[in-house]
């Protein structure tokens, strides 16, 4: 019964906050840390013992699949730089800088437990910084290195922290820590990838959107389990099987079924990370009681932590800068092999199958090269200057992650209820300070949102392809139909207005009636098929902005969902 009441105002506080927070204008999860806190010194409030490992194998998975679902494909691919340099590099740049402090300054404690306690507060925690992010107008591509960030971090994170630990019992060669990682990245990426297209290959074969978001609900531990009974990083698993279930979700799913799992992932994910960040708060008082009863100094625990978040946030901006840099350079790259591409381009276009080139490698050969040429465009529209790398160093919040992973050292560790409060201390130092003046931070850098003239020109050009798409599948004789199957041309009229993406629906129950219902409902699946096919292609080639791509998808979703319920209820 305590429990059922904890859960139900747990709910509350979140809802709450979120509402709270709305209108103020500040991110949800750090309003949680604080409430939590406050309610962590609460006379009669029970103190909570949950295993770390709930958070780190119950809580994680169904959060990172949730955000990997909803992270476009093309994003991630195309900022696989920067993503890597954030997530893997520093990462590991942090570990061993925080290490190396932890081993000076606190008395017998080795150098694996430092670099365990070093891993533990690498990681960052991306949801508050998107959240402001993108309520303040930040670029689309400071967003998407942000949440790739927070995909692949906790990753490389756990895996160094896993051989800390290790170390803590045996010697650990250097080597054998790189071997670690790369079979862990390489195995869980294999596994991410046949969870992934085994999740939406199955779901595909079922007619029901209750029974495809149920299974959705168990493939995060479906990639997380056999990785980590493997040895690699279950968390990296997920992610990748949330890439792939994400990008190929249009081709195998239902709109129904994609519509139904966007709406209940991302109400568990808000839950999820709502709780997470209001257990944090929870935890202060008893991190505090657990270092009281040890003869560590408290106060010598909460200075060591503040002087560690000063470390962090020092090495994370002097290590965005040059990456700034080095991303500034592939800019100019880009720039100059403009022309070297058009002619590229031209020559390919002049060339004729042959049989040394068959047609399918031609075609083969001319998506690369559009696909090439729209990346280059990316790097030029798109670019990452020194405000947006103000953005990205400022970002660097740890959150609920570090605290559960801290608590996961082993208990034989030396001074571990004071590397917990230290990373606590780091956890809330960082995301409090960092989070409360981050909104400050984009405006003094001045960011520039994205072209809103740009992004509606190349929307309404999107719009114009799947609209020719819609046409051009009117005028095929198979899909009117032929003979006495063959669609009036009133139908047919009435589906060519109705195609047009965004154009408002006029109420013609009537009309439809009286010239066909099932003709017409037959006849605009058709058509929507085709602008679903045309929509694909083009994401394929990578000519529109992740933006444009994801509300055509949606638009087309729920038109196509509407359809189907409006057609099984007349059949019905």
């Amino acid at each position: 019964m305590e429990l059922t009441l904890v859960c139900v105002l747990a709910v509350v506080a979140i809802v709450g906050v979120a509402v709270f927070s709305g209108r103020l204008g500040v991110a949800a999860p750090l309003v949680l840390v604080i409430v939590g806190a406050g309610m962590s010194f609460v006379p009669g409030v029970p103190d909570l013992e949950i295993p770390p490992e709930f958070i780190l194998a119950g809580v994680l998975p169904p959060l990172l699949y949730s955000a990997a679902v909803n992270m476009p494909a093309q994003d991630f691919r195309r900022n696989f730089k920067p993503i890597t340099a954030l997530a893997v590099i520093l990462v590991v740049v942090t570990t061993l800088g925080t290490g190396w402090f932890f081993h000076a300054l606190i008395p017998d404690l080795g150098w694996p437990a430092a670099f365990a306690l070093g891993a533990v507060i690498s990681p960052t925690d991306a949801v508050a910084a998107t959240s402001v992010g993108k309520k303040l107008g930040l670029p689309s591509r400071v967003v998407a290195v942000l949440e790739g960030e927070g995909l692949v971090n906790d990753a490389s994170a756990l895996v160094l922290l896993r051989s800390a630990v290790a170390a803590l019992g045996g010697a650990v060669s250097l080597w054998g820590v790189a071997g670690d990682f790369v079979f862990a990245v390489a195995v869980a990426s294999a596994i991410g990838l046949a969870v992934g297209y085994a999740n939406v290959w199955i779901r595909g074969l079922l007619n029901d959107p209750i029974l495809t978001t149920a299974i959705s609900l168990i493939v995060p531990f479906i990639a997380y389990l056999p990785a980590e009974e493997a040895g690699a990083s279950g968390v990296l698993a997920v992610v990748v099987a949330g890439l792939v279930t994400g990008h190929q979700a249009s081709t195998h799913l239902r709109a129904q079924d994609r519509l139904a799992e966007t709406v209940n992932w991302r109400t568990l994910a808000f839950l999820l990370e709502g709780g997470v960040f209001l257990l944090m708060g929870l935890e202060l008082k008893k991190s505090i009681e657990d270092v009281q009863e040890s003869s560590f100094s408290t106060w010598h625990a909460v200075g060591l932590g503040l002087a560690a978040s000063v470390i962090v946030i020092l090495l994370r901006i002097a290590f965005v800068a040059p990456m700034v840099g080095l991303l500034r350079r592939d800019t100019k790259r880009a720039h100059a092999s403009i022309s070297r591409l058009d002619e590229m381009q031209a020559r390919l276009d002049a060339r004729e199958p042959d049989h040394l080139l068959t047609e399918r490698r031609l075609r083969h050969m001319q998506t690369r090269m559009t696909r090439v040429s729209a990346d280059v465009a990316f790097k030029l529209n798109e670019t990452l200057g020194w405000r947006g790398g103000v953005v990205l160093g400022w970002a660097g919040m740890r959150g609920a992650i570090t605290v559960a992973a801290a608590q996961t050292l082993p208990s034989d560790t030396p001074h571990r209820p004071q590397l917990i409060l230290i990373a606590f201390v780091v956890a809330g130092t960082t995301l409090l300070l960092q989070g409360f003046t981050l909104p400050a931070v984009i405006r003094m850098a001045k960011v520039a949102p994205d072209d809103p003239e740009r992004l509606r020109g190349e929307y309404e050009q999107l719009v114009g392809e799947l609209s020719q798409a819609a046409s051009d599948a009117l005028r095929d004789p198979a899909v009117i139909g032929t003979g006495d199957a063959t669609v009036s041309d009133t139908v047919v009229e009435m589906v060519r207005n109705d195609s047009i993406i965004g154009r408002a629906r006029v109420q013609r129950d009537a009309e439809i009636e009286q010239h066909g219902r099932e003709q017409y409902f037959r006849l605009r699946l058709r058509v929507l098929s085709a602008e679903r096919d045309a929509l694909l292609r083009v994401r394929k080639l990578g000519l529109y902005s992740s933006q444009s791509l994801t509300h055509a998808q949606h638009l087309l979703d729920l038109e196509e969902a509407r359809l189907e319920q409006l057609s099984n209820d007349t059949s019905g």
